[in-house]
This record gives structure tokens, C-alpha cells and sequence, in this order.
């Protein structure tokens, strides 16, 4: 198990007096994944703008989240294509007879991959310091 899941692990059972102080520093530490996805998606009008953080202490995604809305940027997901390069192949112009195939560019996980150790670091340190004021040693 890597360090950032047993992490993940660790927040699901943070204390809710610690989750109320934890969450701006995780927000801040996932700052830096969102500016460099939407540094990274800048060739787009929309995908930059349908990006947004979410902070959750609770299920499987315990932690903080880079979501792109899919109502605003219907197309990020298709060129996100799971971080990998490629292809994908869509309907021209919404015309199901005609099909293209077009270049993934991936954003979102290449930004995750670029900052995750200097974010992971701040989020330890943040953790920590929340439990050291409250007597944890």
C-alpha cells in the first residue's frame, strides 16, 4: 500500500473537529493539481472553467478530488482519455454515419502524476500539525 492510500485510509477516520481544520490545507495542497490541470487543458475554452475541487473525508475517495463537470465540458473526459495517449473515435458533428478519430490529450492525470509528492507532503504535514495540537505526539 502506497503512502497516499494509507492516507486516504487514515482521513476516513479523522475526527470531526479535525476534518473542519484539515480541509483548507487539502484544499490548498489540491490547488496546485487543479492549476496545473488547467494549465495543461488551456487549449480548451470550457475544461479549464468545469474544473473544481472537492474535499471528502468519507467513502472510497477520502481526500481531495480534481472534478471536471461533464454538463460544462462534455468533452473532457473523451480527451482525457485515462491520462494515456491515443486516440478516440466520435461522430462528426453529431452525424452517427460519419465517424472521426481524434488525438487524446490528456490533463488531468498527468497533473496529478507532476505534483502528487509535493502535495501528498504538504497533507502530511498538515495532518500532522492538526494532531499535534490536539496532544497526538
Amino acid at each position: 500500500m502506497s503512502e497516499i492510500q494509507r492516507l486516504v485510509v487514515d482521513l476516513r477516520r479523522v475526527p470531526a473537529e479535525l476534518r473542519k481544520e484539515l480541509r483548507p490545507a487539502i484544499r490548498a495542497a489540491a490547488q496546485q493539481v487543479l492549476t496545473e490541470a488547467r494549465s495543461r487543458a488551456s487549449w480548451s475554452s470550457r475544461i479549464p472553467g468545469a474544473m473544481r475541487i472537492s474535499v471528502r473525508f468519507t467513502g472510497k475517495a477520502a481526500g481531495a478530488s480534481v472534478i471536471v463537470s461533464a454538463a460544462r465540458a462534455p468533452h473532457a473526459r473523451p480527451y482525457e482519455h485515462l491520462g494515456s495517449p491515443g486516440t478516440f473515435r466520435h461522430p462528426a458533428f453529431g452525424n452517427r454515419r460519419v465517424w472521426v478519430t481524434q488525438a487524446a490529450r490528456p490533463y488531468l492525470f498527468p497533473a496529478a502524476r507532476s505534483t502528487r509528492e509535493r502535495a501528498a507532503r504538504e497533507i502530511d504535514q498538515a495532518v500532522e500539525r492538526a494532531l499535534r495540537r490536539t496532544g497526538w505526539r
